[in-house]
Order: structure tokens, then C-alpha cells, then sequence
């Protein structure tokens, strides 16, 4: 039984990453088809860098990225805290309304900001893609640190205003050392679904800014060229290297 249950793990983890594997094998392979190895070779990556349309929607991608999570992070932050600590009319209708947004179906997000953009006159592009991104990121950082405050002693809080404390000294000195794992998670998750999102970008770009999803979904129609093998490679190092600098950042937080 024992046996059974450790091939089950391997199988569903060879399931998982084997095709990262061969991705980042062929990304290093001569052979442009990848059907058989023709020995290694970096050329992938030096035509990558000559590609300047790639390269230019993969540069407005993680821009995109980073500032869609910066600002939902801080956002959602002040959302959650504001959920959390205060009592106002319509409460639970606007923790309700998270979920709903964070449950949508994407083809129906995409066409709201659509109509909506075009309605209020944003032209499609940086500005249309950035506002999009923030609002479809925003419930899940909400969720991430409402989770953590949870489990947050008011107490604590009352006894920081009984001392004096100000609201700015009160959030600066207790809730954000609290809350900093939840936010980083929240960051890195809205950041990851920022970078991967293709159907919404499609529908609110305009063809003047390009984001690399969008370019990469409409170059594998006719086939994977490599250099997408060692675009999609230098992705997954970002991903690993966030993801362990976050680790260690909360794993140097948990032991000071």
C-alpha cells in the first residue's frame, strides 16, 4: 500500500513538471522542432534578445505586472483592514461583491471593462490594461489578508489606543509586522496572475502596447518557435527566484 501510494506522488508530480522539463530542455536544444535532441546551444536566447517585438511585450508585461500588484496589494490591504476593524451599512454586500468578482468567468470580466472603457472614452492600452488587472487581482489580496486578520487579537488594538497610539502608529507598528506574510502572498499571487492573464488583456489592449501573453498566444496558432521555449524558461527562473525570496524573507521574519 505504502509503494502504491508513493508511485501515485510520483506520477502526479511527473505529470505536473515534466512538461516544464522538456520546455527547458528544448529551450537548449539545437533542433528547432525539438523531436529529437541535436545538441546544446544557446542561439534561442541570443535570438530572444534580437527579437525586439518579444522582447518589448514581454518589458510592457512585467511592467504591467508590477504595478497591478503594488497597487492591489495596497488596495486590498486597506480594503481588508477596512472590512475587519469597522462596521458600515452594506458590509456583508461588499464582502459578497469579492467573491462574485473574484468567481466570474473571464470572457465576462473582459467584456464589462470593455463596455465600460468605451464608454467613459479610455482608449485601449497601458491605462485600460492596468485598471483591469488592478480590479481582478484586488479580491484576491482582499481574501489573502482578511484570512490572516482573522486571527488577529482586537485586543491588541484597543490597548495600542488606550496608550495613544494614532491609527497611522497603530497600523505601522502592529497590523503591518502581522500582516506582512499575507501581503507578500498577496503580492506574488497578484503579480503571477497579472503576468499569466491572456483572455481580459486580449479584449482591453489596443494594438499600440502589447503585453506578452496576448503576442505569445497569437504566435503558437502557427506553431511554438523556441524562442518562446526560452522566453517561457526565463519566466519560470523568475517565478522560482521570487518565490524564494519571499521564503526567505518571511523564514528570516519568523526567526528575528
Amino acid at each position: 500500500m505504502k509503494i502504491f501510494k508513493i508511485s501515485l506522488v510520483v506520477l502526479i508530480f511527473v505529470y505536473l513538471y515534466l512538461p516544464m522539463a522538456v520546455l527547458v530542455t528544448n529551450s537548449f536544444n539545437k533542433s528547432k522542432y525539438g523531436h529529437e535532441w541535436k545538441g546544446f546551444s544557446t542561439k534561442w536566447y541570443e535570438k530572444l534578445w534580437d527579437n525586439d517585438a518579444l522582447m518589448q511585450a514581454f518589458s510592457n508585461s512585467l511592467t504591467i505586472a508590477v504595478l497591478a500588484a503594488t497597487l492591489a496589494t495596497v488596495l486590498g490591504t486597506l480594503i481588508a483592514q477596512g472590512l475587519y476593524r469597522y462596521r458600515f451599512p452594506l458590509k456583508k454586500l461588499s464582502s459578497g461583491m469579492l467573491f462574485v468578482l473574484m468567481l466570474s468567468p473571464d470572457i465576462v470580466l473582459a467584456i464589462t471593462f470593455l463596455v465600460i472603457f468605451i464608454a467613459i472614452g479610455i482608449q485601449l492600452g497601458f491605462w485600460s490594461l492596468l485598471i483591469s488587472h488592478i480590479t481582478f487581482c484586488l479580491p484576491f489580496v482582499v481574501i489573502t489578508v482578511y484570512a490572516q486578520l482573522k486571527d488577529f487579537d482586537r485586543n491588541i488594538l484597543e490597548a495600542a489606543q488606550d496608550l495613544g497610539a494614532t491609527e497611522w502608529q497603530t497600523f505601522y507598528k502592529i497590523m503591518l509586522p502581522t500582516l506582512f506574510p499575507a501581503i507578500l502572498s498577496g503580492w506574488l499571487l497578484s503579480f503571477t496572475l497579472s503576468l499569466d492573464d491572456v483572455i481580459i488583456s486580449s479584449f482591453v489592449t489596443g494594438p499600440g502596447f502589447e503585453i506578452l501573453p496576448v503576442r505569445v498566444f497569437s504566435m503558437v496558432k502557427v506553431g511554438v518557435s523556441p524562442e518562446v521555449n526560452a522566453l517561457a524558461t526565463i519566466l519560470l527562473a523568475i517565478s522560482l527566484i521570487l518565490v524564494a525570496l519571499i521564503t526567505l524573507i518571511l523564514k528570516r521574519k519568523r526567526l528575528a
